[in-house]
């Protein structure tokens, strides 16, 4: 039976409701702490959940994405494993390069992102709200398969916007169909700015992949709305599932 490993590091705080939204869509799940790095050979995806890693100390996922388990996942990820990282699972992604994922001279993951502070009129700094997301690009991803093309989800986070020194960076992320999800209005319409696009990211990008799509860093939660009554208006429709939950039944039938 296939089955997903949740890393937990220390600062993770939505370990146990990704593990919650895994099992609702049908997928074996196992919180792997970050100092078990040999652990991830036996298992054939892995979530990176929101949280504080490291209480975001120099940046947000800057000391987990050197840990030892990251080497471990960049290893299986090789393999074709998926990897997703949500909120601050995102960050970690992008400070491990990961995400987008190409390779120096070296052989080495490049970090050619930043998810850099919020920037927006009404607050600066952690922000937390409902917004709607699109999917942006018809690259195939084991995320993507079963979403609907715009659902509601929440973000919450203090560095959020996906932000490259190369200004030229996130076109070619889209021209690549690497941008996987944008911030956009409840009918669909991408604006890049607020309240629709809530933390001033580049392009209004709310997700980016790698060139394979298996890499996945995505800065709303969608284990938060993995029930219908955890959206907003929508309390009496109870346990049926949410929006989110879309994500993680993704990815159960890619894992088929």
């Amino acid at each position: 039976m296939k089955k997903v490993a949740i890393i937990l590091f220390p600062g993770s705080n939505c370990e146990e409701e990704s593990k919650r939204a895994c099992e609702s869509a049908g997928l074996v799940s196992d919180i792997i702490r970050w100092n078990e790095p040999k652990r991830c050979r036996a298992y054939d995806a892995f979530i990176l959940p929101g949280g504080w890693s490291y209480e975001d100390r120099i940046r947000a996922g800057a000391i987990a994405s050197h840990e030892g388990v990251m080497d471990a996942i960049k290893e299986e990820s090789g393999k074709g494993k998926p990897v997703l990282g949500i909120c601050n699972g995102a960050q970690i992604l992008v400070e491990s390069g990961l995400v987008p994922g190409n390779l120096s001279e070296q052989g080495k993951f490049q970090v050619e992102l930043a998810l850099a502070p919020n920037h927006n009129p009404f607050v600066s700094g952690y922000y937390c709200t409902w917004v709607n997301i699109k999917k942006a690009s018809a690259k195939k991803t084991p995320f993507t398969s079963l979403v609907d093309d715009v659902f509601p989800i929440p973000i919450a986070h203090g560095e959020g916007r996906f932000v490259s020194s190369d200004a030229s960076l996130l076109k070619k992320l889209e021209e690549s169909g690497q941008a996987i999800f944008k911030y956009c209005t409840k009918q669909g319409s991408v604006i890049d700015e607020f309240p629709v696009n809530p933390n001033g990211s580049g392009n209004a990008i709310a997700a980016i992949c790698n060139k394979t799509g298996t890499v996945m860093a995505m800065m709303p939660h969608p284990e938060r709305a993995s029930w219908m009554r955890q959206v907003p208006g929508m309390s009496s429709q109870g346990e049926r599932a949410g929006p989110g939950r879309k994500i993680f039944e993704s990815l159960r039938e890619y894992l088929k």
